[in-house]
């Protein structure tokens, strides 16, 4: 069969050899009256200059500190306006942000902070004690809050501050600026090394698309520490000009409330809250007329609820597709060129495989195969961990998804399956290798197989079946709440069932 890369039908777009901060604040100056980023819930203000004049300080502090080139430094908060001046401070320094999902637990944080390296913890005050108990045992030799410090085992953000400096030299396409963790297409959470390289590439090839114009205003509810949120909403967000309106967690009524008092003009969602705006009867209490176009991602979006919503708010709703590994975004739909089921369109710069997973063979128009992408949006690769790194990125650059789709004649990306053990809940990623080596550690557990049930409302609920050890007696309750005590709240189990043997495979892999 011959070769059949698809390239993207929009024209490529010129990457600028640039760090990340500059090319994300290159209309601080102009823009420097306007208002950057707004937190939702208080009102607090950031303009352009005073974002930019506190990113620098900090950086300037950071480095005076010992935190600066080389250093990595997580950060585990809410979205906030100060998450932006954390992150970007770090990258002016020359080091390297772990994000930290602050619904984890003690055990999940300290995992994280112990494999990225991390020598400096920046949080809020809620998280203190979850902060304390994870940096026990590791590099981290300071943690920082955002706000008031409760004791003095803690330091306040604002001392960390010092003399403003530029930007310390980096080598774009070598260095990480970003270390999110991804559990990729198996297995435990990775880091993901993203350089200042891959998030600038990619916030140039998604800006013709998105299409933010200066003034615009968006909602940033979808977490900063997840890709999605901290490319798309936060730095093509500021890169484009936009304000960004931050949400530290969804409620829906607050999230309606934002809508009709800042008048945001597009809402960047994942397919739960899809479902809320679609079916709610709140929604119909609040003035959404501002909206021109909602965006999902995170988790695939069905045709029909996306049908359901567009009509109801009289808007575009729209998806794009992508992963942790390729800062996120490979696939996208433009203004007009919306179709329902559809991920959307090859993103520019981008080349995209679709090959059969029994043959290797690469296919045509509306043939299922996994889905290969190739950019300069794919990652340097997963820290620490060569053989998964290779097992994901092939000897010709390109990275193998895991999920199942095909593109049509018009060039659209439709996701149908994935071949990838991953559970996504609410657009979470529960990897089902974890949940069952935490099962296993269970004295009354022989064995155990957790898989992802479909659900309307969350995408796939996670579900385990378990042997118990003879002569013992643990019920679903107890392994629920063993479970729910060690791991965020999206991975807990919804159900539990007992059977005699899980069935493996020759090799033992969990059929």
């Amino acid at each position: 069969m011959a070769s059949h890369i698809f390239r993207s039908p929009l024209p490529d777009q010129e990457i600028p050899e640039v760090p990340l901060t500059a090319y994300v604040m290159q209309h601080a100056e102009e823009l420097a009256d306007e208002p950057a980023m707004i937190d939702g819930p208080s009102g607090r203000t950031y303009t352009f200059a005073q974002l930019s004049d506190h990113i620098h300080r900090l950086a300037g502090g950071l480095t005076a500190n010992g935190f600066g080139a080389g250093s990595t430094v997580g950060v585990m908060a809410p979205n906030v306006p100060e998450y932006a001046i954390v992150f970007h401070a770090v990258a002016v320094a020359g080091g390297t942000v772990t994000t930290i999902n602050p619904t984890y637990g003690a055990e999940e944080v300290q995992f994280q902070l112990n494999d990225a390296g991390a020598e400096l913890l920046i949080t809020i005050p809620d998280f203190i004690e979850t902060a304390k108990a994870a940096s026990e045992g590791t590099g981290v030799t300071r943690i920082a809050v955002i706000g008031d410090a409760p004791d003095d085992t803690v330091t306040p953000l604002a001392d960390l501050y010092g003399d403003p400096i530029s930007q310390v030299s980096v080598d774009v396409q070598e260095q990480v600026v970003v270390l999110p963790y991804s559990s990729g297409t198996t297995g435990m959470p990775k880091g993901v090394m993203l350089t200042h390289h891959n998030l600038v590439a990619n916030l140039a090839q998604a800006r013709p698309v998105l299409q933010y114009g200066e003034s615009e205003m968006a909602l940033a509810v979808l977490p900063f520490f997840h890709i999605y949120g901290m490319q798309v909403l936060m730095n093509c967000g500021l890169v484009s000009g936009a304000t960004v309106v931050t949400m530290p967690r969804f409620d829906l009524e607050v999230f309606l409330q934002a809508h009709q008092e800042h008048g945001i003009t597009r809402s960047f969602v994942a397919p739960p809250i899809v479902l809320a705006m679609a079916k709610h009867p709140l929604v119909d209490k609040y003035d959404m007329s501002s909206i021109t176009q909602v965006f999902s991602g995170a988790a695939p979006l069905s045709a029909e609820l996306a049908v359901e919503c567009g009509e109801r708010l009289d808007c575009e709703v729209v998806q794009g597709y992508g992963m942790t590994e390729l800062s996120p975004v490979s696939h996208l739909t433009p203004p007009g060129q919306f179709k329902p089921g559809s991920a959307g369109i090859t993103a520019p710069n981008t080349e995209c495989l679709i090959v059969d997973v029994e043959s290797g063979a690469q296919l045509g128009v509306g043939e299922d195969g996994e889905v290969w992408v190739r950019g300069p949006q794919v990652m340097k690769g997963y820290l620490n961990n060569q053989k998964a790194t290779d097992e994901t990125i092939d000897g010709d650059g390109w990275l193998h998804t895991g999920d199942i789709g095909h593109i049509d004649g018009d060039g659209h990306l439709f996701i149908v399956d994935r071949l990838k053990e991953l559970i996504k809940y609410k657009g979470f990623q529960v990897p089902p290798a974890e949940l069952e080596a935490l099962l296993l550690t269970h004295p009354e557990i022989a064995d155990s197989a957790v898989i992802g049930l479909p659900d309307t409302e969350a995408g796939e609920l996670p579900v385990a079946y378990v042997v118990r050890k003879p002569g013992t007696e643990v019920d679903a309750d107890g392994l629920k709440a063993f479970v729910a005590e060690k791991v965020a709240t999206y991975k807990q189990l919804h159900r539990v069932t007992f059977i005699d043997e899980i069935p493996k495979s020759a090799s033992g892999k969990i059929l």
